[in-house]
């Protein structure tokens, strides 16, 4: 006779569900597009901005929300960290992902400005996940970096659910991550959370940059402009 699901155990062994993990990476350099600062004052800037950042995760309640929550920061934000923090995070988790960094198209702005994550970190993840791809389990990519959109194909080839990214520069690093994770962390959908984000942040633009005479959009507003790219809308989990 054969075996039913209730005498066979393996039918009744169940997997175990993974965590869920946030990856912030997490290096501001100290630069503001523009302005030719002196050393002391882009560390000031870097020290602030980046205790800023992890204070902003605590109040928000990251660590409550999240099984684990990992910071790549300064020194460690090098292609070959971040990939191993990608790599080892997805045997027990889903990872979403923080990108708290400067950006140029198609790269992340690493260590002092002197890394830069390209194609050396993502043709490695690219080559791990087509050869076996339970190795990344990508959520969410969540980034403030100068043109993100260039690097949103790349992080949905590598299995990313939705990513968003600004069409050029960023000037809006706040208050678009508070925003964002006040929403995203409580529940909302990632599409509302950056677009909620960003409708605020640019309200906000344009008390400094007022649209022009012909009512078209200042250039600082257009290349801040934040689009979603994805496979499908998640949320982090039911409202709490």
């Amino acid at each position: 006779m054969p075996a039913t699901a209730a005498r066979n155990p393996a039918h009744n062994t169940k997997i175990p569900a993974k965590g869920r993990a946030l990856l912030v990476v997490l290096e501001n350099v100290g630069y503001i597009s523009g302005l030719n600062l002196p050393g002391w004052a882009m560390a000031i800037i870097d020290f602030v901005t980046e205790e800023y950042a992890k204070i902003i995760l605590r109040l928000l309640g990251a660590y409550r929300r999240y099984d684990r929550v990992m910071i790549l920061e300064d020194a460690d934000v090098t292609n070959e960290k971040m990939a191993a923090a990608l790599l080892d995070l997805s045997r027990e988790h889903r990872v979403d992902q923080l990108l708290l960094v400067h950006g140029h198209k198609e790269c992340l702005v690493g260590y002092q400005g002197k890394v830069y994550i390209d194609g050396h970190l993502f043709n490695n993840l690219l080559e791990a996940y087509s050869q076996d791809p339970s190795s990344l389990d990508l959520g969410i990519v969540y980034g403030v970096n100068c043109y993100g959109a260039t690097l949103a194909p790349i992080w949905l080839a590598l299995g990313a659910d939705a990513v968003n990214g600004a069409v050029g520069v960023n000037w809006f690093p706040e208050p678009s991550l508070s925003l964002f994770l006040a929403r995203w962390l409580n529940g909302a959908t990632y599409s509302e959370s950056v677009s909620t984000s960003f409708r605020w942040a640019r309200r906000m633009g344009r008390l400094v940059w007022p649209d022009k005479a012909d009512g078209s959009a200042d250039i600082h507003l257009t290349g801040s402009q934040q689009i979603v790219y994805g496979r499908r809308d998640v949320r982090l989990f039911a409202p709490r």
